[in-house]
């Protein structure tokens, strides 16, 4: 009966190990991708920031000009809003085309033509994709949001809202949307964003930060309660760039009434030389190594700066910055 016992206990230990490492083997590999896109070289970037020596990786694509770029690691495809074609457009195989050393991505899937001009930005939730469009004169001078559902086909019109405000930036958050008012220093809110039926949209708040001159990139970190917006400042200079922080996001923008402001003493302000933020147009947070990218358009013709999170207001320094023609949108997946 020993020895019966001593076997029995070895195949129940067996059979326990290989259930742990079956479920070890079946767990998803942790990831953490940045991409971005750039209006003048044709070309997006692909960056695994958890290998041992994070190498960028620039492919090619149709479009020229595009902007709002998301990445999907499932399907392994990028999503970007291209200004050459005014479409959304789906680039597939990344991994592939890495392996395989290619420089050029396939289009695979796209939108309708000619629905949206003058995209700014996306923001993607599921299969549930935002374009915010700017006003110009080729699209009557009309700001306006354009829901898509992508599907296997490419991707389905589903509703359209025309805002009073000039669009920029955008950030989708479970049901809700965030929006920077371009020209401004303004952040709206729309909650319960899907539901609202195609037309004019009203916004649920909009609220001004305090010291923002004028805002284009926008992101949260619900995790974190982090909202981190980009201040362009004047177009024209390289020097007057600057991030905007607020921490405890949530309960800070609960308590700021409608048409009221974020008081600076909310805030950590990133700005001055050594920030070297002129024109930073785009931003993504990594919630996990508290990283900071940001996608400055202006200085060098562009570049792609990484900033610790800093625990104070000032003039920080970027702890990376590398060369990034014309780039425009910068995206983080970190799962």
């Amino acid at each position: 009966m020993k020895n019966l016992f001593i076997t029995s206990a070895f195949f129940i230990l067996c059979f326990t190990s290989c259930d742990n490492n079956d479920s070890e083997n079946n767990a998803p590999s942790p990831e953490a991708t940045l991409v971005t896109s750039s209006n003048t070289s044709g070309k997006i970037t692909y960056t695994n920031l958890l290998a041992t020596t994070p190498t960028v990786k620039s492919f090619t694509i149709t479009s020229l000009d595009a902007e709002g770029i998301s990445y999907n690691s499932e399907s392994d495809a990028v999503i970007v809003a291209s200004r050459t074609a005014n479409k959304l457009e789906t680039y597939s195989g990344i991994k592939n085309a890495l392996a395989a050393g290619t420089d050029n991505l396939m289009l695979s899937l796209s939108s309708i033509t000619g629905d949206f001009t003058n995209a700014r930005e996306t923001a993607v939730s599921g299969d549930i994709v935002v374009v915010a469009q700017d006003q110009l004169a080729s699209n009557g001078m009309i700001n306006k949001l354009f829901v898509y559902k992508k599907t296997t086909a490419g991707f389905t019109l589903s509703k359209t809202f025309t805002t009073d405000f000039k669009l920029w930036g955008i950030h989708i958050n479970n049901n809700d949307l965030f929006a920077v008012a371009d020209l401004t220093g303004d952040l709206v809110y729309f909650k319960d964003f899907m539901s609202n039926a195609s037309g004019t949209i009203t916004a649920t708040k909009r609220v001004t930060i305090a010291g923002l001159t004028r805002s284009h990139g926008i992101t949260y970190s619900s995790s974190d309660d982090v909202m981190i917006l980009t201040d362009v400042a004047s177009a024209a200079s390289g020097t007057d760039g600057g991030l905007i922080i607020i921490k405890n996001f949530s309960g800070v923008f609960n308590m700021t009434a409608t048409g009221t402001t974020i008081a600076l003493m909310n805030q950590i302000r990133l700005y001055g030389p050594n920030s070297t933020l002129g024109n930073p147009v785009d931003v993504a947070y990594d919630n996990v190594t508290k990283k900071i990218y940001v996608a400055e358009r202006l200085n060098a013709g562009g570049q792609v700066l990484t900033y610790s999170f800093p625990i104070a207001s000032g003039d920080l320094a970027p702890i990376d910055v590398r060369a990034e023609a014309g780039v425009t949108s910068v995206f983080l997946l970190r799962k």
